[in-house]
């Protein structure tokens, strides 16, 4: 198995679960609640953005040590191009069925907002990423970070990295600071002056949320200049003993997350919690647990199938055959065509309950895992050469 197509399986992974937790019906639904996002505070977006900078590290990294800088930040620019059409295309189709779909003002106001009521302004701002509907701010952050990333990955691969990762934490830790207010309060004057409303929304500090994606840049683009060796580096003492600090931080996480849900967390405690949990600005808490189930998932992978305890080797064998699932990989090779066709299921399943709900928990479920299932629709159509000896469409 190549460590390509296990990252394809995450990627497919957080594909799936986002699906769920974007998936609404009244009352909820129970299979939302078998997710990790119910044990902590790390989420599908946080491990989607880090996979896809990781990739970006891995591909264009490559590229630029075989064909020079200009060509691999080329190629950057058109996937950022590939990006934007896919998160337009997504939008003017929702906004072109908004107008022919009974009542969709009224079932979609809460996610699309203004732009619920066909309102041209709105519609210009979308399409410029600064207005973002729920479920499609994703993708215009992603085209930021491909926009930066050339002259970064260059760092990477002439070995200056630890440039890349000052730079970033410094801003991450500027926003923390509310030092890029002034910044954010000139640009919502600025708009103001051109229209009466707000035109700027978005779920992602994107100077935040950086920290995420260039952390998998520069462990892309070091595994692609084969300077580093994560087996040998998992194998060592300090790993383990690492592995074992980060699995006690996602019990304490854990822990926290049972404390709010179940309501036994003292008032003082669970007070000076809520002031770190800010996931817009990607605050320290998401920032710590990430970390710690991100580099606990790592070596479970890569050293838990040769650990000496058996419950070790079964858990890390484990989570290899889920991340290398078919179904997995199949979504993640094509993450980008399969994230633009959930946003307007989701979009459409709402409308429908709309029309037709509420349901009961069988039929929720039942829509649900559907909706699932539909991921595989455009990766096959992607694939079609091999499933129905078509015309080969290239994977992205």
């Amino acid at each position: 198995m190549q460590r390509l197509e296990i990252l394809d399986g995450m990627r497919g992974y957080f594909l799936v679960f986002m699906m769920l937790n974007h998936l609404t019906f009244a009352g909820g639904y129970l299979l939302v609640k078998f997710n990790h996002g119910e044990l902590g505070y790390v989420q599908d977006a946080q491990g989607f953005v880090f996979l896809s900078g990781m990739l970006v590290g891995m591909v264009y990294a490559r590229r630029m040590l075989k064909a020079g800088y200009e060509t691999g930040a080329r190629q950057i620019r058109k996937r950022a191009l590939d990006i934007y059409q896919y998160a337009a295309g997504s939008l003017l189709l929702i906004m072109v069925l908004g107008l022919f779909l009974k009542e969709s003002s009224a079932y979609w106001e809460p996610w699309l907002w203004d732009l619920a009521n066909h309102d041209p302004v709105y519609a210009v701002a979308s399409l410029l990423l600064i207005y973002q509907p729920t479920y499609m701010d994703i993708l215009p952050q992603y085209i930021v970070y491909m926009l930066v990333s050339p002259p970064l990955v260059w760092l990477c691969v002439t070995g200056r990295w630890s440039w890349v990762i000052a730079f970033s934490v410094v801003t991450w830790v500027a926003v923390q600071l509310t030092l890029h207010f002034p910044l954010a309060d000139g640009i919502r004057m600025m708009l103001d002056q051109l229209y009466d409303g707000k035109l700027m929304r978005a779920a992602f500090n994107v100077l935040a949320w950086q920290i995420v994606f260039m952390t998998g840049l520069v462990l892309g683009s070091v595994t692609a200049t084969q300077k580093i060796d994560w087996r040998e580096v998992f194998a060592r003492d300090g790993a383990v003993a690492l592995a074992w600090a980060a699995f006690v931080l996602v019990l304490c996480f854990l822990s926290i997350r049972m404390g709010f849900t179940f309501k036994f967390m003292p008032e003082n405690m669970a007070e000076a919690i809520r002031s770190l949990d800010n996931r817009t600005r990607f605050s320290f808490i998401y920032l710590v647990n990430f970390m710690a189930t991100g580099y606990l998932v790592s070596w479970m992978v890569i050293a838990g199938p040769y650990a000496r305890p058996r419950i070790v080797r079964a858990l890390g064998n484990g989570l290899r055959w889920i991340f290398t699932l078919s179904f997995l990989r199949l979504i993640g090779r094509h993450s980008l065509q399969v994230y633009a066709w959930h946003v307007v299921v989701i979009y459409l399943l709402k409308g429908f309950e709309h029309h037709n709900g509420p349901y009961n928990e069988l039929t929720k479920t039942a829509i649900a895992l559907s909706a699932v299932a539909s991921l595989a629709i455009p990766a096959i159509y992607r694939e079609r050469a091999r499933f129905f000896g078509k015309s080969p469409s290239s994977a992205a």
